[in-house]
């Protein structure tokens, strides 16, 4: 367990065709966060190589830092999503399966801690990670988590699920939400409001 003075590092996957704001959004929630009180998140960009990634419909494209193999060791895992049809796809794909979802296990099992955004949560559902836990996604992913993950409880009508060492959002800006309240936990409630109040489109 880390000590108050280190830094928490928070490992945000990158896979071809990712949701641009999945990742974004709970990013810079991080950043600010670090801004506000220094020294509490180290956040990079991880995919399976340092090879450039194509975001949804490659409409951009993102170098990340590290690859799985020379990454520090991490506290968070972020799993951004993707579009329902890439998402299955992956489900499918046995190099993604073998690189990506093994990769996250054993980062999970060795302690850190798991946050799905949207879509992301699909990714995983081959997997045993959500046995037994309550979960959700994207509304128009609901059903399909349920039969893939039989023995997990998915819910619908909520922004985020917090279980502890599992934390899974609902639709693209419930990830923003989900990162709010894991720093308002780590933290102090005090800068999660902050990070909110500096989102937030005022009207004087």
């Amino acid at each position: 367990m880390k000590t108050p003075n280190q830094p928490l590092h928070v490992a945000f996957i990158l896979y071809n065709q990712v949701e641009v704001l999945d990742l974004n959004g709970p990013l810079d929630v991080f950043v600010k966060a670090n801004t506000l009180k220094p020294n509490t998140y180290i956040p990079y960009l991880v995919s399976a190589t340092k090879e450039i990634v194509q975001t949804e419909n490659g409409t951009t494209y993102i170098l990340p830092q590290y690859s799985f193999d020379d990454c520090p060791k991490p506290d968070i895992v972020v799993v951004p999503g993707a579009n329902p049809a890439i998402v299955m796809a992956y489900l499918k794909d046995e190099k993604f399966q073998q690189t990506y979802v093994q990769w996250i296990i054993k980062q999970h099992q060795q302690g850190a801690l798991l946050f799905t955004v949207c879509t992301g949560s699909l990714l995983l559902s081959t997997t045993s990670l959500f046995d037994g836990l309550d979960i959700t996604t994207h509304f128009m992913g609901l059903e399909a988590l349920q039969q893939l993950c039989p023995k997990a409880n998915v819910l619908s009508g909520v922004r985020f699920i917090d279980q502890n060492h599992v934390l899974t959002t609902a639709g693209i800006t419930a990830g923003i939400d989900g990162a709010l309240h894991l720093v308002s936990k780590q933290l102090t409630d005090e800068i999660g409001q902050t990070i909110k109040r500096l989102f937030e489109y005022h009207v004087s």
